[in-house]
């Protein structure tokens, strides 16, 4: 299996009350033609599936939508204040004060995430940056957090460019084969689990990731199709 098409399920709910959620779709659909969109639910979620590059442009698209929306309520919350007397007061300690902080994120592919974290884990240990995953089944929202001056923006840009560039590579190289438990016992799947594991000092490349009902195998073509060789023998 390679990684040429992806399914996510989107939540639009947050625009609800803003856009008519209709409207909103009918947008995506222009904005991003090479994606198949499924029914949109009452509770606002719809599954999509296409070219992952093509999801990731999708994914940020509505990132900076739900941005702009944020900012317009501060905005209207501050107009709403009523300015406040500055107070103040002589203190004997120092006043800790939290920096404000930058947020980027990258939308990248599960199986890659994984595959870079797994052999490049220094990729998300840069300096300057506080560099986070959340995974939501076939995708992955990585978040890049930098001090909000100059040299920290530099740092998250570096490293959001580094990640895009990796991910970018190794979507071009990485292959998965999957390795179903369906109708086994659990004394078979424990039997894979445990050739799995002594296979792997043979394949020093190739990403084992278990799951409860199957194996997914992830690497370069020759690296999955020697490990599964292997493992079928």
């Amino acid at each position: 299996q390679a990684f040429l098409s992806v399914t996510s399920v989107l939540n639009v709910a947050v625009f609800r009350g803003r856009f008519v959620l209709e409207d909103l779709v009918e947008e995506m659909k222009q904005q991003s033609p090479a994606l198949s969109f499924g029914p949109l639910r009452p509770d606002g979620q719809m599954a999509v599936r296409g070219p992952f590059p093509a999801l990731r442009v999708l994914r940020e698209f509505l990132w900076l939508k739900a941005k702009s929306l944020s900012e317009e309520d501060k905005a209207e919350g501050k107009s709403h204040q009523r300015p406040r007397r500055k107070l103040q007061e002589h203190r004997g300690a120092a006043e800790t004060r939290s920096s404000p902080r930058e947020k980027q994120e990258v939308v990248l592919d599960t199986d890659v995430y994984q595959y870079m974290r797994h052999f490049f884990p220094r990729i998300f240990q840069a300096n300057g940056v506080v560099i986070s995953g959340v995974t939501d089944g076939d995708i992955t929202t990585v978040s890049i957090e930098s001090a909000a001056r100059k040299a920290g923006a530099a740092h998250g840009l570096r490293a959001r460019k580094t990640i895009e560039d990796y991910s970018v590579e190794l979507q071009k190289i990485l292959r998965k084969e999957r390795i179903c438990f369906k109708e086994r016992s659990r004394g078979e799947k424990q039997r894979y689990r445990g050739l799995c594991e002594r296979l792997k000092p043979r394949h020093p490349k190739v990403l084992i990731i278990p799951y409860d009902t199957h194996i997914d195998v992830v690497g370069t073509s020759a690296g999955v199709f020697g490990f599964t060789e292997q493992l079928r023998s």
